[in-house]
């Protein structure tokens, strides 16, 4: 049984940043991702992070998004700078039904209900 509730997401201007959270009320040591899925388009990775602090992220997030998490807290954030209008889509935290790093939606069986991310031009 575990639950994942995201927030930090809104509105922001181009150029802004923006810290996204996702606590997990069930106790696990499994690795914790973002996904992002904007109108129209499929969901997408855009990072993950083991318990242990390993992180991958999508080629096209490097050096603008940092994951990270707080085992003692249960959290996992994602730090998000240089934010740019084509980063607007509803946020998505999920745990993965396995140790490591995977990029796909299907790899991960917990999702919370998502976060929007609106960046302006």
């Amino acid at each position: 049984q575990v639950q994942l509730v995201e927030s930090g997401g809104g509105l922001v201007q181009a150029g802004g940043s923006l810290r996204l959270s996702c606590a997990v009320s069930g106790r696990t040591f499994s690795t914790l991702g973002w996904f992002r899925q904007a109108p129209g388009k499929e969901r997408e990775f855009v990072a993950a992070i083991t318990f242990g602090g390993s992180t991958k992220y999508a080629d096209s997030v490097k050096g603008q998004l940092s994951i990270s998490r707080d085992n003692a807290k249960n959290t996992v954030y994602l730090q998000m700078n240089s934010l740019k209008p084509e980063d607007t889509a509803v946020y998505y935290c999920a745990r993965r039904n396995g140790p490591g790093t995977d990029t796909s939606p299907r790899s991960y069986d917990s999702w919370g209900q998502g976060t929007q991310v609106t960046v302006s031009s």
